[in-house]
């Protein structure tokens, strides 16, 4: 592309974004564009693995508003924090949309979410190391605390269909804080 054309394309992107910065009108500015997680998750009974008992830990998760009602989600737990270095430490990470709707400040919310999982453990009769595919259904409640601030309750049916075994308990439950912006 020539030089001239180039500077001219270059100069109508620039148009368009300013143009685009200043439309926007005081209420939507007001409307949460997404939210920001983090709290405490714990899993059912063998979730992944067999003879593994439920499992404490952590989870981080992240929405953008992409359309009316629909987010897209991106959620990281890990799994399995202690000393004992026989326990498995599991992460898992998972993306998807969530539909949410909601009145006078409380928001309920259904999500679906694929991704994966790993695990390992170094102290064990049975080592276990290997991830696979993972998913999660499920549904929670955001309920106002403070300006742009709420408390968070989910539950999930979470699986990984290669590893969990059959009479596992599929269930992740989380609670904890969330900020919406």
């Amino acid at each position: 592309m020539p030089v001239p054309q180039r500077m001219q394309l270059i100069r109508y992107v620039l148009l368009a974004s300013f143009v685009m910065c200043l439309d926007l009108p005081a209420a939507q500015a007001q409307i949460p564009k997404g939210d920001l997680f983090f709290g405490y998750s714990r899993t059912g009974s063998d979730v992944f693995y067999p003879n593994v008992g439920g499992l404490n830990g952590w989870e981080a998760a992240g929405s953008l508003k992409v359309a009316p009602f629909v987010s897209a989600d991106a959620d990281v737990a890990h799994y399995g924090l202690g000393a004992s270095s026989a326990v498995p430490r599991t992460t898992t990470f998972l993306f998807g949309p969530r539909i949410t709707a909601g009145a006078l400040g409380v928001k309920v919310f259904a999500h679906g979410l694929i991704g994966g999982e790993h695990s390992a453990n170094s102290a064990s009769n049975t080592p276990i190391s290997g991830g696979a595919f993972a998913y999660a259904i499920g549904a929670g409640l955001d309920v106002p605390i403070a300006p742009f601030f709420g408390w968070r309750f989910l539950l999930d049916r979470i699986n990984a269909p290669t590893l969990s075994p059959s009479t596992g308990t599929d269930i992740r439950f989380s609670t904890g804080l969330v900020f919406h912006f």
